[in-house]
């Protein structure tokens, strides 16, 4: 009986290692599966290690493509809002009415001294094209209601408020060209007469700047401005101020100068290079100390005060020779040969009525008079001769305009 439950037992106990056997094969077995052994980490790195073979594959594929070529001018390229500014060109012109500026008749990017305008404007606003188009907007507004060009072409100036007080000078040729207005505040002989008339005076000063753009040759530019560099299309300001008194500003003066800062500041952007005052007081030195900390760094390295106007020369090197022998140079003074606006000669309004009333009489005697008659006049006669005679040095004494200097200074 024991025999047969051990036999009933060896099964049993071969099935349990059976089973155990069975149970055991998977675990065997797991380490074959080459997808099952790796952590969750390496299959990420696998994944990664495609992507990039992938990436790789296809930079590889561009590479062998050629790249978009930029065919648009080097300046629109380099200068930042360059292109959005002429977009809005268009615009610009419509709204204004109005297409020249400066003597240049605006266009589109292809026109080069259009393209050096729309550069200055962007350099004004340090590359805002909001800013930029406003005043832009406002400088051909002003040009249209102003008209400059008319101004210097037809308008006369009374030489007994202007005569001496602004010149503009060129020195050198092309590339080495410089352009020099000169305004000359101590040959003022009455303030009020000069600055009073606030709207003539602004016209004055305005032909004086269209004189000196006129020489820059904006309307003949081949180049663009430079992104970063010199601006070859400006121009160098002198302001003398020997004799006059800083101690007190009239608020004529006053008026007249903030008048004109703010319509240069706004219709002429970018066309001052460097401005010298000379003859300035020692004293005034710290006026210029203070400015700096108004203005930006960019406008005060541009501001040069002299002391003695004869040193300006010396800020030259050695093109300073052609400078007028009173700043130093050995060219003759600016009243002989320099440039200004066109100046009438006045003439008081008593002269121009007894000039007007003496004509006619002459006419009316000279066919009724005989030769008989002529002897028997003659006493009169010389009277009216002298005081007509006499009456004309005494005008060009008051006005201050000998023939000399009338045939020295150029009317345009």
């Amino acid at each position: 009986m024991d025999k047969p439950q051990e036999k009933n037992e060896q099964p049993a106990a071969q099935t349990e290692a059976a089973v155990a056997a069975e149970d055991q094969k998977p675990i065997e077995e797991k380490p074959a599966e080459p997808a099952a052994s790796k952590p969750v980490e390496a299959q990420d790195d696998d994944r990664i290690e495609e992507v990039k073979k992938a990436d790789a594959g296809a930079a590889q594929v561009k590479a062998e493509e050629p790249a978009p070529v930029d065919d648009r001018p080097e300046y629109l390229i380099k200068h930042a809002g360059l292109a959005q500014f002429f977009d809005r060109l268009p615009a610009i012109l419509e709204a204004t009415g109005h297409k020249e500026m400066w003597g240049v008749p605006l266009k589109d990017s292809t026109d080069i001294p259009t393209v050096n305008i729309m550069i200055k404007f962007l350099r004004a606003n340090e590359g805002n094209v909001k800013a930029a188009e406003e005043q832009l907007t406002k400088a051909l507004a002003w040009r249209k209601e102003m008209d400059p060009l008319s101004i210097v072409a037809d308008m006369k100036f009374s030489a007994k408020k202007y005569k001496n007080l602004g010149f503009i000078t060129t020195y050198g040729v092309d590339e080495a060209k410089s352009v020099f207005t000169w305004n000359i505040y101590g040959a003022v002989k009455n303030i009020e007469e000069t600055f009073g008339d606030l709207t003539e005076f602004i016209k004055w000063r305005v032909a004086l700047m269209e004189l000196a753009i006129r020489e820059l040759d904006l309307d003949m530019a081949r180049t663009a401005i430079p992104a970063i560099g010199e601006d070859s299309y400006q121009m160098f300001q002198v302001h003398d101020y020997q004799n006059v008194s800083f101690l007190r500003m009239s608020p004529t003066i006053r008026n007249a100068s903030r008048e004109t800062i703010n319509v240069f500041s706004m219709a002429y952007p970018e066309l001052l290079r460097e401005k010298f005052f000379v003859n300035v007081p020692v004293v005034m030195g710290w006026v210029f100390s203070a400015l700096k900390v108004f203005l930006s760094k960019n406008t005060i390295r541009k501001f040069h005060p002299i002391t003695n106007g004869a040193n300006l020369a010396r800020e030259f090197g050695d093109a300073g020779v052609e400078f007028p022998k009173s700043y130093g140079g050995k060219s003759p003074e600016l009243a002989e040969n320099a440039m200004t606006v066109g100046l009438l000669e006045d003439i008081s309004q008593e002269k121009e009525a007894e000039t007007k009333v003496e004509e006619p009489e002459v006419k009316k005697d000279t066919p009724e008079t005989k030769p008989e008659e002529t002897k028997t006049e003659t006493p009169v006669e010389p009277e009216k001769t002298t005081t007509e005679v006499a009456d004309k040095p005494a005008a060009a004494d008051a006005n201050g305009a000998p023939k000399a200097a009338e045939g020295s200074t150029p009317a345009n």
